[in-house]
């Protein structure tokens, strides 16, 4: 808020020069830091609830007046009564805790071997010359298009699965954290060798810090790349699971449980997505992008 007064005129009788005075009021989020970031929280919440429940009620509707074939286009209502009878069948269970066993150990396996490569090869620059090119010719061929090989290697079973999924995880991290470890400030290290920081140590306070919200990012995408092709490898080779219930759904036109195990799938993704960003949050909470906080 500026306010205008009236200075002193001079000795000769010149008209008095306006003085601008500015003060500045505290924002919401100076008063109130714990109220303003709690009312942020919930406002964020519920942006992200309007999209989905207009679609879902747009859906419901255009269903009961019949605009679509609900045949092919079921209301969300019937979706849930087959979510409910799945459910008490235990059915549902078994499928998505099939579909999780595969992302969770390949994904794990994946991720952890991919960082490991990216922190060594960016550590060690003749390392990085001697394999980053062969990794890099391999990281551009289609995973599924190995599943063919993998078939005629391991033979049917979950071993092709896991293979592919630890395989796309392993070149995301290491993508990731080879050009976060390549990108560290210089600065960074010139400071913590003044401070007689060197090799672990060096690692530990300086490159880890540095990399660590990287790290991260890539896990999210590794997350959501990994329930893709889980669920295409279900849908070509697995006797369960969701994506062999998507398939198997579709083969008998039962559009409901179809449905079902689509959105399994999207709130699947989305919850495993949300856990590693809230863990993202709690282990590298200087990460402003990767909180959620506002810009």
């Amino acid at each position: 808020m500026a306010l205008t007064t009236t200075g002193p005129g001079t000795a000769t009788g010149s008209p008095a020069t306006p003085v601008k005075v500015w003060r500045v009021s505290p924002s919401k989020a100076e008063i109130d830091p714990g109220g303003y970031s709690r009312r942020l929280r919930q406002r964020k919440v519920w942006l992200g609830v309007v999209t989905p429940v207009v679609l879902l009620a747009l859906w419901e509707l255009a269903s009961q007046l019949q605009w679509v074939d609900a045949r092919f286009f079921p209301g969300p209502s019937r979706i849930f009564m087959a979510a409910v009878d799945m459910i008490a069948s235990g059915q549902w269970f078994v499928d998505v805790g099939i579909t999780l066993r595969t992302i969770g150990t390949a994904s794990l396996v994946g991720f952890l071997v991919g960082v490991l490569a990216g922190v060594v090869m960016g550590a060690f620059s003749t390392v990085r010359h001697l394999f980053e090119p062969t990794l890099s010719a391999f990281y551009t061929i289609p995973k599924i298009a190995l599943l063919p090989l993998m078939l005629l290697i391991f033979g049917v079973g979950d071993t092709p699965g896991y293979l592919l999924v630890g395989l796309a995880i392993f070149f995301i991290a290491w993508i990731s954290t080879l050009e976060a470890v390549l990108t560290v400030p210089t600065g960074y290290r010139e400071a913590a060798e003044a401070f007689g920081a060197k090799g672990w140590r060096a690692f530990v306070h300086v490159t880890l810090p540095a990399i660590l919200p990287a790290v991260f990012v890539s896990l999210r995408i590794s997350v959501g790349q990994a329930v893709l092709i889980v669920i295409m490898v279900e849908y070509l080779m697995g006797s369960q699971g969701i994506g062999y219930r998507i398939w198997h759904s579709w083969s008998l036109f039962d559009a409901d449980t179809m449905y079902v195990g689509v959105v399994s799938v999207a709130v699947l993704g989305y919850l495993l997505q949300l856990l590693v960003k809230v863990v993202g949050t709690k282990l590298a909470p200087w990460a402003g992008s990767m909180s959620g906080g506002e810009k």
